[in-house]
């Protein structure tokens, strides 16, 4: 394989990455909101992140699936690798984001490092998956 053979293939993966980290942006502003929004209105913090991870995630999916992997079809077999990806990384995400408050001190911001912390680990869990298994670009 030559060079220029290999260079479409890193231009369609750095793309991809530009496009990811956006849908990302625009997930995660759904995602810190909802999460604010309900320890705000008094729930508890796994019950809050759970909510907030379910509809960050389904945003980022929604839109990763149509902008970022160009993807039109997959059926059944998609959907169920997207629902064991984000039982995972729910999973994943929760779990990080209670150690992560678990283990810093009191401090101020405590709630949004933890998340920041949560939500990176997600991030790299869902890129690598969705790209090599869930779309299989």
């Amino acid at each position: 394989m030559t060079a220029t053979e290999a260079a479409p293939e890193k231009s369609g993966l750095l793309q991809q990455i530009v496009r990811f980290v956006a849908v990302g942006v625009v997930a995660a502003v759904v995602d810190f909101g909802v999460y604010h929004l309900l320890l705000h209105l008094g729930l508890p913090v796994p019950v809050s992140k759970g909510i907030s991870f379910i509809l960050g995630t389904t945003t980022a999916y929604l839109l990763n699936r149509k902008f970022t992997f160009n993807d039109t079809g997959g059926g059944r077999g998609r959907f169920a690798g997207f629902v064991a990806l984000y039982a995972v990384t729910f999973a994943v995400n929760i779990g990080v984001n209670s150690a992560a408050l678990a283990l810093l001190p009191t401090i101020a911001f405590a709630t949004t490092i933890a998340w920041v912390i949560a939500q990176g680990t997600a991030t790299v869990i869902n890129f690598v998956m969705l790209r090599t298994v869930v779309f299989r670009s």
